[in-house]
């Protein structure tokens, strides 16, 4: 079960170079989802019928009350979910239930068009019957994406934080001091490096660390190295230099 969880593990590389996992749900999560807010919707309508029987058909008459409820009937089943997922939480009541949310396939929040793409796409999916088409895309697709959601590039993931990345082992870096005096701006752009650092893709640390290449007097690996060593001799500039402890936020360095 442990490994069937972590194979929905998607990576995803953001605009600023900050690596992010995603886990998408599969389709059971997912048709539990589509499950709850169905019946979700079926209440309302009893609701809203029970309702519109005691307080319109005296006043407008049935026909003109029934022609109402389907207008009410068509809005909640093209809009509902667009509604939803194009706000803050980006989920359903039934996906919330699920633990679940859509968001685009770049990491980010779903935007209104994407939610009514996808959505307005929902009734190809459902071709030729019980959601066959979706499911069979799903079943498919490396992240689980519908038709309507390929279209509309967003994904379903679950809610929960994302484990801890452990792709890379923690190297150590021996504190170093920096061999030119930094002025306050370079030393407070290498603490800002030094914080985000484990939040980047391998690719985006050694490109910002080859630009301090003069600085640390060496490429690749072994600058991005001593640059973390330098970062940290001024986090703790005053602990003597002796067998290196862990670094205190310092970014996991490919080996």
């Amino acid at each position: 079960m442990a490994e069937a969880r972590a194979d929905t593990l998607q990576s995803v590389e953001l605009a600023d170079g900050v690596e992010i996992q995603l886990r998408v749900a599969g389709p059971a999560a997912r048709s539990m989802a589509f499950t709850i807010d169905l019946l979700l919707r079926v209440a309302i309508y009893i609701v809203v019928w029970i309702a519109a029987l005691f307080l319109l058909v005296k006043a407008i008459g049935m026909e003109l009350t029934t022609g109402l409820m389907l207008l009410f009937m068509f809005f909640m089943e093209w809009f509902y979910n667009v509604i939803f997922e194009a706000g803050p939480r980006g989920a359903t009541p039934g996906q919330r239930t699920m633990k679940l949310r859509v968001m685009s396939a770049t990491g980010g929040p779903v935007t209104l068009a994407q939610a009514v793409l996808r959505n307005f796409l929902r009734v190809v999916d459902f071709m030729p019957g019980l959601y066959l088409t979706g499911i069979l895309c799903m079943l498919f697709t490396k992240r689980f994406q519908r038709l309507g959601d390929l279209v509309a590039n967003t994904v379903v993931t679950y809610v929960d934080p994302p484990p801890v990345r452990t792709a890379h082992s923690e190297l150590r870096a021996e504190r170093r001091a920096p061999p030119q005096v930094l002025t306050r701006e370079e030393q407070a752009a290498l603490l800002q490096f030094m914080e985000r650092a484990p939040q980047w893709a391998d690719e985006r640390r050694l490109e910002l660390s080859s630009l301090t290449e003069p600085l640390t007097g060496a490429p690749g690996a072994e600058g991005l190295r001593r640059l973390c060593g330098m970062g940290l001799w001024l986090q703790e500039p005053e602990e003597k230099n002796g067998k290196p402890p862990p670094l205190k936020g310092a970014p996991p360095l490919p080996a």
